[in-house]
């Protein structure tokens, strides 16, 4: 007697079991049908197991039968997810209706992908709410919400580098094809995606920068401003005249092909030491019409011949040994008027013009209360 009550006490709590660890769906039943821990306890143990295979037997065919009469719901809910995933799909490629005529491609895809998911999740929504299962949907976005958050620490760069391209692409300091230099690596920009800037460096390999660090460095653009200066140094002999090799050199650049007239070339006297005279040469091109490198080759290569011409060299290594100090008298200080014209110290006025541009095409200049405010003193 005793060993029996054992052995049904045991029978119990394994059905109980099996009953928890069931889904929840086999949990929602009708409380008024039987379950199998209770027509398995109204058994005597000596039926055999036979009978508790067809009581389990009996209640798998129950739940077939309510699974093939709810088969026609199930079948209206899954055509309603995908006429939601092709109305999102619809939706997203008319541009015209969503006014994504901004011509900004990266952007256009994320709205895209937001319109599909927002249709999809609409979708879903409506066929839970018509197989009743409403509240599963609070139990599965609470549990979103923390795999969520375990995911975002797990893979907290991936994120960072994803809203940093989110921000890069409102903000378009760059295009594709622009030349420029973000935090010391230089070249010309290809892609923004997701997760990196990808730039095409000048020897002609694929550099991939992250998103975060292109929006955090300090981004040096080429080629938003069409003109460029490019410069280089010549260094002349003491014995020469500053000016003449000034004017010859400004004249030689001024008629080479793809030299701009305004901004006019410049020059100055950069250093003078007793190795020499150093003189410094400007000039402005137009980006897309001339190249920078090119047209700074032929200016040095031009001035360079013109001075062999006039045979204004180098200065050459000479040293002086003096063996005995001789007493030369004072020489008179020249005239005021000794110089033949005045040279040109004005302001250089050459990038106002393309700065006053730049301004008027700001949207917002934190500085513009400055102009407003008088001189200290």
């Amino acid at each position: 007697m005793i060993r029996s009550l054992l052995l049904r006490l045991q029978l119990l709590c394994l059905l109980a079991f099996c009953a928890c660890c069931t889904s929840p769906a086999l949990a929602a039943a009708p409380a008024t049908a039987p379950t199998l821990a209770s027509q398995a306890a109204q058994l005597p143990l000596d039926d055999g197991l036979h009978a508790r295979f067809d009581v389990a037997l009996g209640q798998v065919e129950g739940k077939l039968v309510r699974l093939v009469a709810a088969a026609p719901l199930l079948l209206v809910a899954l055509a309603i997810v995908l006429l939601s995933m092709w109305i999102g799909r619809g939706l997203s490629r008319r541009r015209g209706w969503l006014r994504l005529r901004s011509g900004n491609p990266y952007m256009e895809d994320l709205i895209r992908r937001i319109v599909r998911l927002l249709a999809l999740l609409v979708g879903v929504l409506v066929a839970l709410d018509l197989l009743g299962a409403t509240s599963l949907v609070g139990a599965v976005l609470g549990s979103a919400g923390v795999i969520g958050l375990v995911l975002g620490f797990a893979f907290k760069d991936i994120a960072e580098n994803y809203v940093a391209g989110v921000l890069l692409s409102l903000r378009r300091p760059f295009s594709p094809g622009d030349h420029v230099v973000i935090d010391s690596h230089e070249g010309k920009v290809v892609a923004l995606d997701s997760r990196t800037t990808t730039l095409m460096t000048m020897d002609g390999n694929q550099l991939r920068l992250p998103n975060a660090l292109v929006f955090k460095a300090v981004v040096l653009n080429y080629s938003t401003n069409p003109q460029r200066r490019f410069d280089f140094n010549v260094l002349i002999d003491n014995a020469d005249s500053i000016r003449r090799a000034q004017a010859l050199g400004l004249q030689v650049i001024e008629g080479i092909h793809g030299v701009l007239a305004e901004p006019a070339p410049s020059s100055l006297v950069k250093d003078y030491t007793p190795a020499g005279v150093t003189l410094a040469f400007y000039g402005w091109i137009d980006q897309t019409a001339s190249d920078l490198g090119k047209v700074r080759s032929e200016a040095i290569r031009l001035v360079k011949s013109a001075y062999t011409r006039e045979e204004m060299h180098a200065p050459k290594a000479i040293s002086h040994v003096v063996l005995a100090r001789t007493e030369h008298p004072a020489l008179p200080a020249p005239p005021a008027h000794a110089e033949n014209g005045r040279a040109d110290t004005s302001v250089n006025r050459d990038m106002d013009q393309q700065l006053a541009a730049a301004q008027q095409a700001s949207d917002q200049n934190l500085l513009d209360g400055e102009k407003s405010k008088p001189a200290a003193g």
